[in-house]
């Protein structure tokens, strides 16, 4: 079986798939399978996949019936997984020169860790690149493999599914799955990281995140944004079935209510007509899952 796994879900980005592609497709690094799924883009990316699947054997073209979203397009890419390890692969980004070689540097070195976290840049539409700000928490980590308990600030980072890789098996023994919806990486994300045995840091960039001007979901401005409130729903239910979670209720709580007044205060996320009742819901909740000794009024 091949070392990685790489799945990678298209739709309206034929102006960076072929980038994408290339950056994997490039790597001295060579031990891996591209499951690409095509989530019925109207654009051109179906017919780039099947270009590519044509001429190199470890890409493989998934074409689905219908347009289901972000999440379940990696999900749909899943169970035609074989590697030791998935990586998630956004369309519109790129992995860096060696990042693949680095990667399995490292996880032979940490003896196969659950999750290998590794750091990446933004790139700008203006040409402009910005390491992570933090960072300094991968660097911090040390050699050693780690959980949560042991070094909370991993927690810190960015909540995204592809600034890491997967033990397959530790996946498929969990059972975790993507959720319909905008911010579908925060009920992957958490989950995987609380319930990780051994967890294990790159400092190296090793993947560049494209900052489009245009164009991303999350920068649409929308009701869908209300999303974020069903995702954390499900991490609350996800510790809830977990007693010996429990303790990181109050964190997870407290992030919550973060995470939504982040949203609520940028400009071009919520409807203005809608900002009032997203403020009352995200009160609803944040007061349903106060921890007992919480320093808040209910």
């Amino acid at each position: 079986m091949p070392r990685f796994s790489l799945i990678v879900p298209c739709f309206q980005v034929q102006g960076f798939l072929r980038e994408c592609l290339d950056s994997v497709l490039s790597q001295s690094f060579g031990d891996f399978e591209l499951i690409a799924v095509d989530d019925r883009s109207p654009d051109g990316c179906g017919a780039i996949l099947d270009e590519y699947a044509a001429r190199d054997p470890r890409v493989r073209a998934l074409h689905l019936p219908e347009n289901v979203g972000l999440g379940r397009a990696r999900n749909a890419g899943m169970p035609h997984a074989t590697g030791d390890y998935l990586f998630f692969l956004d369309s519109d980004d790129t992995l860096t020169p060696g990042a693949l070689r680095a990667v399995a540097d490292r996880l032979t070195e940490a003896a196969d860790p659950d999750v290998l976290v590794f750091d990446y840049a933004r790139t700008y539409w203006w040409g402009g690149t910005r390491r992570n700000v933090l960072a300094e928490v991968l660097a911090e980590a040390g050699p050693d493999t780690f959980t949560v308990d042991t070094y909370p600030r991993i927690l810190d980072l960015l909540m995204v599914v592809w600034n890491k890789v997967y033990r397959r098996e530790f996946v498929e023994s969990e059972g975790f799955a993507f959720p319909p919806g905008y911010y579908e990486d925060t009920p992957w994300t958490f989950p995987v990281l609380l319930s990780a045995r051994r967890i294990a840091a790159l400092d190296r960039i090793c993947l560049n995140y494209r900052q489009r001007r245009q164009g991303s979901i999350l920068s649409t401005t929308s009701r869908k944004h209300f999303d974020i409130l069903d995702q954390y729903e499900r991490v609350f239910a996800f510790v809830e079935q977990r007693p010996e979670l429990a303790h990181w209720r109050p964190y997870l709580h407290r992030k919550m209510g973060e995470h939504c007044l982040d949203i609520l205060a940028k400009p071009d996320r919520l409807p203005p007509a809608d900002k009032a009742e997203f403020f009352r819901r995200t009160a609803t909740m944040f007061r349903a899952h106060k921890p007992a000794d919480a320093l808040v009024d209910s």
